[in-house]
């Protein structure tokens, strides 16, 4: 598949590593080595009670401060939906993480 990106997951749903073309808009002009996992930023699946951390919701912050988030799509759902000051780049998807993810979360999300 033409510009696909690949994850591969490890244990506990840890994404360990990020491919994609060079081309991809995705790409915003940054070098492979600044898309890389340095941690999880908030409690595992397992620690929120998935039973095997097989539903994987999860954020992760990216070497370059950005963050990776895991959640379901839902952009052909939600696409509609957007605020009209709020707009959604073909190469972008909207996903939906839980409540919990994102609250377990905040207190490892930096201010600055």
């Amino acid at each position: 598949m033409k510009n696909a990106r690949r994850i591969s997951l490890g244990h506990n749903c840890l994404a360990t590593e990020v491919t994609w073309s060079p081309k991809h808009p995705f790409d915003h002009g940054k070098d492979r080595t600044t898309l890389k996992i340095v941690r999880r930023v908030g409690a595992s699946p397992v620690e929120r009670g998935s039973v095997g951390g097989q539903a994987c919701p999860d954020i992760f912050e990216l070497a370059d401060g950005s963050f990776a988030v895991i959640g379901t799509d839902k952009t052909d759902l939600l696409d509609g939906s957007l605020p009209a000051d709020a707009s959604r780049g073909g190469h972008e998807r909207i996903v939906v993480i839980t409540r919990d993810t994102l609250l377990r979360a905040k207190a490892d999300i930096p201010d600055a």
